[in-house]
């Protein structure tokens, strides 16, 4: 039975090889052996969430430890992706470290709860709504990243970020999608503009308005990459901001708990 406990035991060769995988692509070395070991650590941390499910008898996507995760998993994945296909060299090295923050905070800080599931949380939508989103919060990440990176550099190579940007709220629509499914399932109704319904359908018109910005005016670069910030914080806020919220408190259905 795997718990909490075995986190690091999956966790650390893992990172080790994400970081060797980003080592050799900043040397610049073959691109089928960086990948090699990015794969290889993508199997590792999977199989620790997979053998958490078998653990639970339910996906590990209840709380704010099990969302990270998928995160810590999707961080990776992305962002060999993106190396793959942009040949972001860098790109690699930026996502395991901050997939190692998000697992470094679950080792320390491990959430450990019942094996019962709500009733509310026993849909068939359940899972592939919080693994989309999941997936959308690691494509929209690694985009922030980029665009951070072209904010310093003053450089103008917007592909790989207008793409994932398009991929990002592709599955974040569909999650949404999903969502209005499992919240009519589960309560009676599509949509309650309960506090996290709002911050979300806030993030999706946000990253639909930058969708716009570039599809309309692709030459304003700075506008753009500084549009990226607001999105990425709309996330943060639909993801984890909300349990801080004062109307959320007692109130909200989607509170982490």
């Amino acid at each position: 039975m795997v718990t909490w406990n075995e986190l690091w035991l999956f966790a650390l060769p893992a990172i080790l090889c994400w970081a060797v995988a980003s080592l050799l692509s900043l040397r610049g070395e073959r691109q089928k052996t960086v990948c090699l070991f990015a794969i290889i650590g993508l199997l590792i941390f999977g199989s620790y969430i997979a053998s958490m499910w078998i653990s639970l008898k339910h996906p590990p996507m209840r709380t704010m430890g099990e969302t990270r995760l998928w995160y810590s998993l999707f961080l990776p994945l992305v962002g060999l992706i993106t190396y793959s296909r942009w040949r972001y060299r860098w790109i690699l090295l930026f996502s395991t470290i901050l997939s190692t923050v998000f697992i470094a905070i679950n080792i320390l800080k491990p959430e450990i709860h019942s094996k019962t599931l709500m009733p509310a949380l026993q849909s068939p939508w359940f899972a592939p709504h919080v693994i989309i989103y999941m997936f959308a919060y690691a494509t929209t990440g690694v985009a922030m990243l980029l665009s951070l990176w072209q904010l310093y550099r003053k450089q103008e190579q917007m592909a790989a970020i207008d793409n994932l940007t398009r991929v990002g709220l592709s599955f974040i629509t569909i999650g949404m999608l999903f969502g209005a499914l499992w919240a009519k399932e589960a309560w009676g109704t599509y949509w309650s503009w309960d506090p996290k319904e709002t911050w979300a359908a806030a993030t999706w018109l946000n990253y639909l308005i930058y969708v716009h910005l570039r599809q309309s005016r692709p030459a304003a670069i700075t506008p753009a990459l500084l549009w990226q910030v607001i999105c990425f914080l709309c996330l943060q806020m639909c993801w984890w901001g909300i349990n801080y919220l004062p109307s959320a408190q007692g109130t909200s259905i989607h509170v982490y708990g």
